[in-house]
């Protein structure tokens, strides 16, 4: 991979390196190999993170799934006994067997119905089949996934989702410092804020969608003056 590309404009159809034996590198969204050739499939900045990922980081709203990437969703069905149908914002719906939450057995069955948000991670993502998600780790436990009570639920860009996922992400501790809330994010463009009243969630969600832009400077005044509309 080319290193003076880091951080820089990227098209579709640029080539950004080639393959080597004795490297093994992982693409993430943007990316794809074709032969001995890693092109670029979106427009966007090509972003790296320590020691063989890489991305594309732009503002692109439609979710393609990926293995592995924890993604929240709405129950819209249960075609089975066995199977919740979830809507996680991609072409084709999940699918969400009963026994992948924590303690579930055939006899003690997870209390999920249709409506209820999702906090989950894919485990199959594929052109060519369905996608399928747990709620529990390979050891078995949740881990913070499962249904996500009460709260609120907003959609934004992939890219914001990304900003927020970053380890002492500066917009969520702009907004820590000033407010108490929960917050769960998915890769799939789907953040959940919870806070002590609904009013403040709605208010919270609404601006924590328009700091997509922003710049850090952009953000604080944008979080001072919330906190004088919230507390005024």
């Amino acid at each position: 991979m080319e290193s003076d590309r880091i951080n820089g404009v990227v098209l579709p159809g640029d080539i950004l390196g080639v393959v080597t034996d004795n490297v093994k590198l992982r693409f993430g969204p943007g990316i794809r190999r074709e032969g001995e050739q890693i092109l670029a499939t979106k427009s966007g900045l090509l972003r790296h993170r320590s020691p063989v990922t890489y991305w594309i980081d732009n503002n692109q709203r439609r979710y393609v799934p990926v293995v592995d990437e924890v993604v929240i969703g709405i129950v819209t069905g249960k075609p089975s006994a066995d199977v919740y149908r979830v809507d996680i914002g991609a072409s084709m719906p999940a699918s969400l067997s009963y026994l992948n939450f924590e303690g579930a057995t055939k006899k003690n069955r997870p209390a999920v119905k249709v409506g209820d948000t999702i906090f989950g991670q894919l485990t199959v993502a594929s052109k060519d089949m369905e996608p399928e998600m747990t709620c529990v780790t390979v050891a078995g436990k949740a881990n913070g996934m499962g249904v996500l009570e009460g709260g609120l639920m907003f959609q934004c860009s992939l890219g914001l989702c990304r900003k927020l996922l970053v380890a002492d992400s500066p917009i969520l501790a702009a907004y820590g410092k000033r407010f108490r809330f929960e917050s769960t994010i998915g890769m799939n463009g789907r953040v959940w804020i919870k806070s002590p009243s609904a009013s403040q969630t709605i208010a919270l969600c609404n601006s924590l969608d328009a700091c997509s832009l922003m710049g850090p400077e952009q953000i604080e005044s944008a979080v001072a003056q919330l906190d004088k509309i919230i507390h005024d």
